[in-house]
């Protein structure tokens, strides 16, 4: 009796084992994977320092408490801090419709990928390696996807008209913000705004609807910005009757003389960047932009003066800046600057070339830069999130979506897009607040020129003004892809951070 029982419960065990199992149940619509929590230490300027980790989703609501988002954020926080005390930093990229695997792999996270500077990346497997450059020792760090991208989905009652616009947009980060700071316990803690790209006239915005909604400010670091569309918009956008006429073709022709000589195709003796930066702006904003106002009525002597200046300052043939009537689109320039070879530059950062296989065209195939770079971004991202930090879930990781067209470009019900005005409104608001302003030579997506151009015309007092403080990088968009410029924008910000705290006391 007692061998046939056992055989029978054998028998009984394998026949259950043998069974198919059952599909696990399907989370609820809008239901998100757990947070993960892990461990870790870092090594920064000779010290260890552990810090947790968090990757997660904090659900925004509508009006009526029903969710419209989940949207998704990694968080490194240093053990054993006084919240009191210890800064919190929220860092974005832009877009729109980017998420922010960018600043989280590349800039000042606890870990970063190691990418080809000025080159293409070697095929996978990727470098994957902790950052030196890490401003963790400063402040805790939390990355946010934007609505849509990266894990952040929108859920329950929220449709995309919800969100995919430049107010509906800063309504959900100012969202985020609040529920996270209460979640964590973050309200007395000095914050700080780190937007990249079309994240800076976010910051711009956000910075002034979170002060206004009682939430305070220490700090806000625009890298590579646009904060007034006004200045490109007949460039970057369809041409239109508003918008900046000629500004943008002042504005770039630094960055172009820039990219020239990053690539020593100015003709002349040989000069340095520092020497020759300040000649072309000085030419830029006096003769040249006096010479485009004429329009019709610039005399031939001033004509053949200024194409002969664009010529020394820029290395484009004669004829070309004859045929385009002193007016050089910097997509146009990508593609004519190495004409005879059939190669192209970067738009994000202009140190990248590629070959063009349509070698008559006026604009680029695609960009250099993202070419030499996405694929280790996506991966490493993937890998850091899914298994370094144990966040499990099914969705696929956005890095962008194509929101662009269907963007409601409206801010405040007017167009182009203009949001210096709310940065001026935030530093009068509060005169202690503090700007860094971080900016790449060689970035024709937000030219570092058109930011000096707006920044100084913000209508400040003296005073607020000098609240402004300025880097400049011989790098491009990402200015973290050049590891000196990494290096030295990290230098900067800690001494910026040090003193932003102590101006605070």
């Amino acid at each position: 009796m007692l061998i046939k029982s056992v055989a029978s419960t054998l028998l009984a065990a394998l026949l259950v084992a043998a069974a198919p199992k059952p599909a696990p149940t399907p989370p609820p619509p809008g239901a998100a994977a757990p947070d993960a929590v892990t461990q870790h230490t870092i090594s920064l300027g000779g010290r260890s320092y552990a810090y947790t980790a968090r990757a997660g989703t904090i659900a925004l609501e509508n009006e009526k408490g029903e969710p419209t988002c989940r949207m998704f954020y990694t968080a490194f926080t240093l053990n054993g801090a006084d919240p009191r005390s210890r800064p919190v930093t929220f860092l974005y990229n832009g877009g729109p419709g980017s998420s922010t695997i960018w600043l989280r792999m590349g800039s000042f996270g606890p870990m970063r990928v190691l990418v080809g500077d000025a080159r293409p990346t070697p095929n996978a497997p990727f470098n994957l390696v902790e950052n030196q450059y890490s401003l963790l020792d400063r402040t805790d760090l939390v990355f946010i996807d934007a609505p849509g991208t990266g894990f952040s989905r929108i859920v329950g009652a929220g449709t995309p008209k919800d969100f995919f616009g430049v107010d509906q947009d800063v309504a959900a980060f100012g969202q985020f913000i609040s529920r996270y700071i209460t979640t964590f316990d973050r309200w007395n803690s000095p914050k700080f705004l780190f937007g990249e790209s079309y994240g800076t006239p976010r910051s711009a915005m956000l910075v002034n609807y979170l002060q206004n909604h009682g939430i305070g400010v220490n700090g806000v670091v625009l890298l590579s910005s646009i904060l007034d569309f006004g200045l490109d918009w007949d460039v970057n956008f369809t041409p239109t009757a508003i918008g900046g006429g000629d500004w943008a073709f002042v504005l770039y022709l630094p960055t172009m003389a820039a990219a020239s000589w990053y690539h020593n195709m100015l003709p002349g003796p040989a000069t340095t960047l520092q020497a020759l930066l300040p000649q072309v702006e000085q030419f830029a904003m006096g003769e040249y932009l006096n010479a485009l106002a004429q329009g019709a009525r610039l005399s031939p002597a001033t004509y053949n003066d200024v194409v002969a200046k664009l010529h020394q300052y820029t290395g484009l043939s004669e004829q070309f800046i004859r045929n385009s009537n002193l007016r050089i689109p910097y997509a146009r320039y990508t593609t004519e600057l190495f004409r005879n070879s059939g190669e192209m530059t970067g738009r994000y950062d202009a140190r990248f070339t590629s070959v063009n296989l349509d070698r008559i065209s006026n604009v680029p195939d695609f960009d250099p830069t993202d070419a030499a770079i996405d694929s280790a971004f996506v991966a490493t991202g993937n890998v850091l999130v899914r298994q370094i930090l144990g966040y499990h879930t099914d969705l696929v990781y956005l890095p962008e979506i194509n929101v662009f067209r269907q963007w409601d470009w409206k801010h405040n019900g007017n167009l182009p897009t203009n949001t210096a005005q709310d940065l001026a409104r935030a530093m009068t608001f509060n005169p202690n607040l503090r700007v860094f302003s971080g900016n790449g030579y060689y970035d024709f997506a937000t030219p570092f020129f058109a930011t000096v151009y707006t920044l100084n015309h913000l209508q400040l007092p003296p005073q607020l003004q000098a609240n402004i403080t300025y880097g400049f990088y011989e790098s491009g968009h990402m200015v973290y892809l050049h590891t000196p410029a990494l290096a030295q924008f990290h230098d900067d910000l800690e001494r910026w951070y040090a003193q932003t705290l102590q101006a605070g006391r």
